[in-house]
This record gives structure tokens, C-alpha cells and sequence, in this order.
């Protein structure tokens, strides 16, 4: 039989993202696995900003995105799941696949934006790089799927 110990689940706090957080959730409690959420920060190409207005930086970024991934695993916590969470900089295809081998996931679940034509076709599709890539089960979530997780009331 099939063990699903440990869930990988690719943040970036979209709709999709948060939907997959919910999967999550749910593959994690009926499977009695753990949780790695992750975010990936992409590193900014340099570039001078002749306006002088303020970039963030990644720095600025990761710590935004650390409060932000905090708050989602402090939810999941007070369910009684077993979550770990990290926010990395880098290509976030090239990221999500890194912690997958060093983890041992067992099963990845990340949102999908769905994005299609141009914009797919410049910006790349981390989702399918991490479903032709991965070595374990990927799970897509879309963030206007048919709803399968029963709202909690």
C-alpha cells in the first residue's frame, strides 16, 4: 500500500495556492502525514531604478512571505497536524523539486494559476515542470475547479 508520510505544499498565496493548503489539509489528516509548506521567492533581476522609488528586495520579500506562510501554518498547528514551513529564494520550480528529493515527500500538492498562450509560453509553468520533474505523485489544484473538500460549518 501506498504511505503518504510527508505533503509538500508550494505556497504563493494565491486562491489556487490556499486551495491547495485545504487538500493538504485533508490528504494530512485521513493519511496521518506532515505538512512541509514552502515558498519561493524569485530573485529580481538587477536593474536600476532611475526614480529613486523604493524595490524591495528579496530580503524584504522572504520576510514578508515568512509572516504571511506563518500565519497559515499556525492555523494548520492548531488542528494538531505536524507542519514545517520555509520560505527559499530562487527558481521555484527548480526549488519546489530540491526540497521534494531532500524531504522524501511522498506527495506534492500546489495550485495551478491555469495561465495559457503568451503568458505560459514566457513566464513557464512551474506546475508542469514539477509534474514532469518530480519523483513522487502531484496533486494540481485550480483555483476554479469543482469544489471536492466539503466546506467546514
Amino acid at each position: 500500500m501506498f504511505k503518504i508520510r510527508t505533503i509538500l505544499c508550494p505556497v504563493d498565496f494565491s486562491d489556487a495556492s490556499r486551495k491547495a493548503v485545504r487538500y493538504a489539509h485533508e490528504f494530512a489528516v485521513s493519511m496521518g502525514a506532515s505538512i512541509f509548506l514552502l515558498n519561493v521567492v524569485e530573485p529580481r533581476p538587477m536593474a536600476v531604478d532611475l526614480s529613486l522609488n523604493y524595490i524591495p528586495l528579496e530580503e524584504d520579500l522572504e520576510k514578508a512571505a515568512e509572516e504571511d506562510l506563518d500565519v497559515l501554518k499556525n492555523e494548520l498547528l492548531t488542528e494538531g497536524l505536524k507542519v514545517e514551513s520555509s520560505v527559499e529564494i530562487g527558481n521555484p520550480a527548480d526549488v519546489i523539486l530540491e526540497k521534494t528529493a531532500e524531504l522524501d515527500v511522498n506527495l506534492v500538492i500546489m495550485g495551478s494559476h491555469g495561465k495559457k498562450g503568451l503568458s505560459r509560453l514566457i513566464m513557464g509553468s512551474v506546475a508542469e515542470t514539477v509534474v514532469r520533474k518530480a519523483n513522487c505523485p502531484v496533486l494540481i489544484v485550480k483555483s476554479d475547479e469543482k469544489e471536492f473538500i466539503e466546506e467546514q460549518g
